[in-house]
């Protein structure tokens, strides 16, 4: 069920949506980075590449996923043919209607991105470099002819500062399950939705139209199960926006809540304060000593542990 390319074709889109990057935090991007992440960190556990710089060119080059070879055709590294045999689409960059690769999904994207590097005698000494120099890294890569763009190690830079993504250049492990989701190819001509992981458990964000049995169909859960995860009916009308626990749902928030209150506001309910925080319903009312039919006021506090 889960960063990144490199599209010159694209860079009126791209270089718009960095130049916010560079000051401003942009929710789209942290998206991206939640969805990738994992792909990142395996990528560079098996290629010795900064998690930090695959993401940086992801988001770069793909416009957060956005661009139309990140949407089309799986390719978030903007990475042309020149000797490909797989599937191809044709977009206009450096002159009209070059070719491109084409995948079966992002991690054959990022798996490609990884080996174009490592088999590239120009990038060859980048991998001397210590895998935490991102600086290093995106300076080298620019100097290697990587792109045209005489800012692009800056904007690169900027990226992984503002996202604290060099963090993750310090990981020895990943989460298995959201790297296989980025194997995963497209349902129904649709991208697979991002998923995220909290209070050990994995979420979706549901979207217009979906229903318990497409995210099962999508996922690979029984969608009856996954209902039952969302202790709802499995014909219920799914809201856009709205989370889908993946797995049963634990009996407490994160630990980070156990001297923290909910202060109930407007519109929220029980049941939405129990899946914000991936929590069973009943167990939110026994733990606040509350009966089922108790009418929730906003202000109240709550108790999430």
């Amino acid at each position: 069920m889960i960063k990144k390319t490199y599209l010159v074709a694209f860079y009126t889109f791209c270089l718009s949506s960095v130049a916010s990057a560079q000051s401003v935090w942009n929710a789209r991007y942290q998206n991206y980075i939640n969805q990738y992440k994992d792909c990142a960190i395996e990528q560079m556990l098996k290629w010795k590449i900064p998690a930090s710089i695959t993401l940086a060119q992801g988001l770069l080059e793909s416009g957060a996923g956005d661009s139309d070879l990140a949407r089309k055709a799986n390719n978030h590294f903007g990475i042309k043919c020149h000797g490909w045999t797989g599937r191809t689409i044709y977009k206009d960059d450096d002159a009209r209607n070059e070719c491109f690769r084409s995948y079966n999904s992002a991690y054959e994207s990022y798996e490609d991105h990884s080996r174009f590097l490592a088999s590239g005698q120009r990038y060859r000494g980048l991998f001397g470099l210590k895998i935490t120099d991102y600086k290093g890294w995106a300076r080298g890569l620019k100097a290697a002819g990587y792109a045209t763009n005489p800012k692009y190690a800056d904007r690169l830079i900027d990226i992984i500062q503002l996202y604290h993504l060099y963090e993750y250049d310090k990981a020895r492990s990943y989460d298995k399950t959201l790297e296989a989701h980025t194997k995963d190819h497209m349902q129904n001509g649709q991208p697979l939705h991002p998923m995220g992981k909290y209070n050990k458990n994995y979420f979706i964000y549901a979207r217009r139209g979906d229903t318990f049995r497409s995210i099962g169909e999508e996922i690979g859960i029984s969608y009856k199960k996954i209902a039952r995860y969302n202790e709802r009916d499995r014909d219920d009308r799914l809201q856009e926006g709205e989370v889908i626990w993946l797995k049963k749902k634990q009996k407490r928030a994160p630990k980070e809540y156990k001297d923290r209150l909910h202060y109930i506001r407007e519109g929220e309910s029980m049941y939405t304060i129990a899946q914000k925080y991936g929590i069973r319903l009943e167990s939110l009312y026994k733990m606040n000593h509350l009966s089922p039919d108790y009418q929730i006021r906003v202000g109240d506090a709550l108790k999430l542990r």
